[in-house]
């Protein structure tokens, strides 16, 4: 075992802290949705030239 063991107490603690500095979630979807709308804008902006 190892040489530092957590309580049910420290063990919360060490969860709530990784919980807190986790780095934000990637979503796909939603950056996918955002190019998708850039290009449609750019393309908009070179038919009505």
């Amino acid at each position: 075992m190892g040489k530092y063991q957590l309580d049910t107490k420290g063990k919360a603690a060490v969860a709530k802290y990784h919980e807190k500095h986790k780095p934000a979630q990637f979503d796909k979807k939603q950056q996918l949705e955002k190019i998708r709308a850039e290009y449609l804008k750019k393309k908009q902006e070179q038919a009505d030239q």
